[in-house]
């Protein structure tokens, strides 16, 4: 069963939320505060991380801070509806999604699912025969058995939707996908979305795999180079 890490410090909203996603068949494991999340994700007690910003004792954007330094576990925050500039900062900070207060529970359960089906590593599976799978870009190589990302032989820490982003760019090498595309096949929105969380992600994978390595054909979207 799933298990969703819920970061909430108001009692209330954290039953509400705990209720509604096990009715869903959804397993819950519970923190009121930062450092009871941060000590939670470091165990890998979950799936994913539904974390609340305004906490009492630490940031919610600091939480996230220390869990992108040991884990790469899907995050979806918590803002509050005029907390533009937050949003952006936690997904420059790693979020993979946010969801605005108030929301509406069946949003908030597909913007869950979503971020889950993009978690695409498989522990579990055995490592493929060396060099099966590899494509290369330059100096950029992607394994799509492994799931791994090399840059000049060293591997490369990607978050599973950097990595769902990379292998979206390389299904269609020199294509140029535009930011309804990429929100629709990488974030699985059928509704629209914010395009500011493609520009956000691309800005980190850009960072990791090279500035050059996506470029940006302006007023149509971004494209891989061969």
């Amino acid at each position: 069963m799933t298990t969703i890490l819920l970061v909430e410090d108001d009692p209330a909203l954290r039953r509400a939320l705990r209720t509604m996603m096990r009715s869903r068949d959804l397993e819950v494991v519970e923190a009121d505060t930062g450092e009871q999340a941060v000590v939670l994700a470091s165990g890998g007690a979950a799936d994913l991380v539904l974390l609340d910003l305004g906490l009492p004792d630490i940031d919610g954007l600091e939480v996230l801070r220390r869990i992108r330094t040991f884990s790469a576990v899907p995050v979806v925050v918590l803002t509050a509806h005029h907390q533009q500039a937050e949003k952006i900062r936690a997904l420059d900070s790693g979020a993979d999604d946010y969801v605005t207060k108030p929301f509406d529970t069946q949003v908030l359960v597909a913007r869950l699912r979503a971020v889950l089906r993009r978690a695409v590593s498989d522990p579990e599976r055995p490592a493929p025969a060396a060099g099966s799978g590899v494509e290369s870009f330059g100096d950029l190589e992607l394994d799509r058995e492994a799931l791994e990302v090399r840059r000049s032989g060293a591997t490369v820490q990607l978050t599973p939707t950097e990595l769902k982003l990379l292998i979206e760019f390389a299904n269609n090498p020199g294509v140029v996908l535009s930011r309804s595309t990429l929100l629709q096949r990488v974030w699985d929105y059928e509704w629209g979305g914010d395009g500011r969380l493609v520009d956000v992600h691309l800005q980190r994978l850009r960072t990791k795999i090279g500035a050059d390595r996506i470029e940006t054909v302006r007023g149509f979207g971004y494209k891989l180079r061969a």
